[in-house]
């Protein structure tokens, strides 16, 4: 616990933002222009580069975890109260966006809104870390949890190089705060989210000559639409569960009865009991004609986060603190996930959806609303003292 009250000290983060809006402003603006799709990673590092020299200037002790295929995903500590568990804030830096979207997604502030690629997933969120970590050390407060911050690279094409070292980093924290954006126009915290998976159904059947020998064929095609019915069943909305058979392939022509056709299915569940099952269901598919053979393979990659008890605290806290700057926060479950179903999933309290308030995730308005992001910022230095 810190020595300094939470209540006294976010009402100051707050007028710290307001005064430095042109600040606040000119980092945003700087990690938007710097475009950073995930398949790209001289252009993923450029925007670690920022993140190094704005970390540094804080006093941050800074890892770079180097990536052949990726991103170099990146690590910084800060010193807190001696003897107690860090606090971790975890985010990303990839963006959905490809290079040149700027052409005709510039940024630009207008109205108390802030526009541009990547500024709502998750750039807004990144430049609270850095700010409320500011203000804490311009204000003089002492005696919180040392913080560590994880901004990894792959986040948005599934985290595979970076989910080792985020469960490794957040095994030795106390809590972790996600800064993806918040939900929703209320700006609701993310207390669940589903869990996240893919597979692939592939139908291997027997060619032929559609016209001259239709009877020798074993269509994979009409197997594979059989298949796609029966596993479209096996949703359940009211547990959570869904199925969702989103691309569709297979065939060479018209004139010739299709050997090979493959499904590939998102799959998403609520809770983690209810995953096996699902796979369970998909896996002992068996094929309608004896004459073909089915593969099935992948599976969930992001397990679920629940609402625990340690996230509920958290989201009390949150609250709490809020509400000493006249701000009422909310929650809500989330059918998408983020890198903080991961740390959950280990039973540490974690909290998301903490960044921005804005809209268009990955969609060509996305923006924030500048105020709001202020008041997020404090909330995040309150729970920095709190935790």
């Amino acid at each position: 616990m810190s020595s300094a009250p939470a209540n006294l000290i976010v009402p100051q983060v707050l007028s710290f933002c307001r005064q430095n809006e042109s600040q606040i402003l000119a980092l945003l603006q700087r990690l938007v222009e710097t475009e950073s799709p995930s398949d790209t990673k001289a252009a993923v590092d450029a925007a670690g580069s920022i993140l190094v020299q704005e970390f540094e200037a804080l006093g941050g002790q800074i890892t770079i975890h180097r990536q052949k295929n990726c991103g170099d995903h990146l690590q910084a500590e800060f010193h807190g109260a001696p003897g107690q568990k860090p606090v971790m804030l975890l985010g990303h830096f990839d963006t959905v966006w490809p290079a040149g979207t700027l052409k005709t997604m510039p940024y630009r502030v207008d109205r108390g809104r802030v526009y541009g690629p990547g500024v709502f997933d998750m750039k807004a969120g990144i430049t609270m870390m850095v700010f409320a970590l500011r203000a804490l050390k311009e204000l003089g407060v002492k005696g919180h949890r040392p913080v560590t911050i994880f901004l990894d690279t792959d986040e948005e094409v599934g985290s595979e190089s970076s989910r080792p070292l985020t469960e490794a980093i957040a095994g030795q924290c106390e809590a972790v705060l996600v800064l993806e954006p918040s939900q929703g126009p209320q700006g609701f915290l993310k207390t669940s989210r589903k869990g996240v998976g893919d597979c692939t159904i592939r139908v291997y059947g027997r060619a032929s000559h559609a016209g001259v020998d239709f009877e020798k064929g074993q269509s994979a095609i009409v197997e594979l639409a059989h298949q796609i019915l029966a596993i479209t069943k096996f949703a359940d909305v009211p547990r959570g569960i869904t199925v969702n058979p989103g691309v569709v392939q297979g065939g060479t022509r018209t004139n010739v009865v299709a050997a090979e056709a493959w499904v590939e299915v998102d799959l998403r569940v609520a809770r983690l009991a209810d995953a096996a099952e699902l796979l369970k269901r998909l896996q002992s598919l068996k094929p309608v004609n004896p004459e073909c053979r089915l593969e099935f393979s992948g599976g969930i990659n992001r397990p679920p986060m629940e609402r625990t008890a340690g996230t509920v605290r958290l989201l009390e806290a949150a609250q709490t603190i809020a509400r000493s700057i006249g701000v009422e926060l909310g929650e809500s479950s989330t059918g998408g996930g983020s890198d903080g179903n991961f740390t959950s999933a280990l039973g540490i309290p974690t909290l998301d959806g903490l960044g921005a308030v804005g809209e268009g995730a990955h969609a060509a308005h996305e923006s924030i609303e500048l105020e709001r992001l202020y008041e997020r910022c404090s909330v995040l230095a309150g729970l920095i003292l709190e935790i």
